[in-house]
């Protein structure tokens, strides 16, 4: 209640808002975040071979990789990995043999790829780029969401007046709107204790994904094609965006570390 309780004064005290345009899943905020937060549950054996793998550059860094390639149409092949579209009431396991490639799917692939002795070091460092991108959309409720409104896309909405959508709101706006840098964002991730890292931890791919599939079923029953989003929205939401930043940093360690430690 605290946090939720500074939020609203923050809030409330903002006199000038500097609004976001559409800038991708997450946001570069947002993915930034998530692979800062993952950085900190590394083991150090991981982090040694990730460092090396990349060349110096940091998870943090490489994380919008996967938007950053979107404009190249060589790469237009992976625009299905971004997101998976599950039907409500429906689990991943009853539709996925009616499914194309989808996020579930390419998060597999990649970790299969950088397990694999014979993939080619090259053909690692793309897949490990994808794979800390591909992670935190998979905390994006949007990115689990329904495919008649493309995710949210389709649900028009105005962001403090300016036209959007609920897809880009939750990309991006609401991080952009509380205006704090990725890596503060990291560090003021909320304490979690023993056994709420482990639940977070435990799992697999396809129940972190019902977990945002259960998420976003809460995200669209509160909002309406034409709404009008302000500071009640941000206090109802922005707590929760937290949590799936830092939900994806925990996660996206566990991955990693099950890979090169």
């Amino acid at each position: 209640m605290k946090l939720r309780y500074f939020l609203l004064v923050v809030l409330i005290g903002i006199n000038t808002i500097t609004f976001a345009g559409e800038k991708g899943d997450w946001g570069k905020n947002g993915h930034r975040t998530t692979a800062k937060i993952a950085e900190g549950y590394l083991k150090k054996k991981t982090l040694k071979k990730i460092t090396e793998l990349l060349d110096g550059e940091s998870l943090a860094f490489v994380s919008t990789f996967g938007d950053d390639i979107k404009s190249d149409p060589a790469y237009r092949k992976y625009s299905k990995w971004h997101y998976v579209n599950i039907p409500s009431g429906k689990t991943y396991a009853e539709v996925k043999d009616e499914l194309d490639e989808n996020l579930i799917w390419a998060i597999e692939e990649c970790v299969a790829k950088l397990k694999a002795e014979e993939t080619s070091r090259a053909d690692k460092q793309f897949y490990l780029k994808m794979l800390v991108h591909l992670v935190g959309d998979l905390h994006q409720p949007l990115h689990v969401g329904h495919e008649d409104d493309k995710g949210g896309n389709d649900i028009d909405v105005k962001w403090f007046n300016k036209s959007s959508n609920l897809h880009r709101v939750w990309d991006s706006e609401m991080i952009e709107f509380f205006d704090m840098s990725y890596s503060d964002l990291a560090m003021n991730q909320e304490k979690l204790t023993k056994s709420e890292l482990k639940a977070i931890q435990s799992g697999s791919v396809i129940d972190w994904a019902k977990d945002s599939q259960n998420l976003v079923e809460k995200v669209y029953a509160g909002t309406e094609d034409g709404d009008k989003l302000y500071y009640r929205y941000m206090y109802d939401w922005f707590t929760q965006t937290r949590t799936q930043l830092q939900k994806g940093g925990i996660r996206l360690a566990k991955v990693l570390n099950d890979i090169f430690a």
